[in-house]
């Protein structure tokens, strides 16, 4: 039976994504999935030396699998380095998996993964050998934020890199709150280089990382966004980091306030949360 809710839409690049009816959000506009997630992700994080140079599994947290576009893309990115990945994926649904594995002729970046992305689909777990890098896949099928705040969250492998491509804040504000991306910080091993990029630039964004714990920089442009955001735990894995300077852009900024709860809306900058800002250790 197709999966409902979704899709097929001919981006202005020519290539093919999804669309979420429910959202009215397409998956990957204008550049498409494979070109968007090279950008973001694979070049952004650096992925294929930190594969070349890891001892041990490398554990990616891929939050919004969405149609698989992005965890497809690093994978292929990393087949030819020999490795071992470990790869958790969240949503709260598979339709658009499956819608995808509808569409495999159209959305080309299914191509070689197939078996392994319908395994996953049925099972939410599957290890398979890429090329020379062996992989161990899982889905964890649950609303993220509650995910959170639940116990088996500490149970969850460390991560090393994190895909984080929920919906807008419009659209999806419970995936941008300040608690969440506070817990989320709270999660990763001090010790483990980790970093986060994302499609948003928006100040509310990195006002929120910040006041979570993460370093925050300037990301990669995508061909859709000159410019997108990514957090670190360490400033090592981030090129552009916000410098002082950026402060007062925030000040100034009509939405700048992070989210406490999981309703959209826009302010500015509370007293409170100025004088948090000020204190970072990036801005020292």
């Amino acid at each position: 039976m197709p999966s409902a809710g979704y899709k097929l839409v001919k981006l202005a690049s020519g290539v093919h994504s999804v669309h979420s009816l429910e959202h009215r959000e397409t998956f990957h506009p204008v550049v498409g999935p494979v070109a968007e997630a090279k950008a973001l992700y694979v070049e952004q994080l650096k992925l294929c030396q930190r594969l070349r140079g890891q001892a041990g599994q490398f554990v990616i947290w891929d939050i919004g699998l969405g149609a698989a576009a992005n965890a497809v893309t690093v994978l292929r990115a990393a087949r030819d380095i020999s490795c071992a990945v470990r790869l958790v994926s969240f949503d709260r649904t598979v339709e658009p998996l499956r819608f995808a594995l509808e569409h495999t002729e159209a959305l080309g970046y299914v191509e070689g993964y197939a078996e392994p992305l319908k395994r996953l689909a049925e099972r939410h777990e599957v290890t398979f050998v890429d090329g020379r890098q062996a992989v161990e896949w899982e889905l964890c099928l649950a609303d993220f934020p509650t995910l959170l705040t639940t116990s088996a969250a500490g149970n969850l492998p460390k991560p090393h890199a994190i895909l984080f491509d929920a919906f807008s804040p419009a659209k999806n504000p419970p995936m941008w709150t300040l608690p969440l991306f506070t817990r989320l910080f709270q999660l990763l091993d001090p010790q483990r280089p980790c970093a986060m990029p994302t499609y948003s630039r928006s100040t509310m964004l990195r006002v929120t990382l910040l006041l979570a714990g993460f370093y925050v920089g300037a990301g990669h442009a995508t061909g859709e966004k000159e410019e997108t955001t990514i957090a670190a735990n360490t400033l090592d894995l981030i090129d552009e980091p916000l410098e002082p300077k950026w402060l007062q852009r925030a000040r100034r900024s009509t939405s700048a306030e992070p989210l406490q709860e999981p309703i959209y809306r826009q302010a500015r900058l509370s007293s409170e949360t100025w004088a948090r800002l000020e204190q970072h250790p990036q801005f020292k």
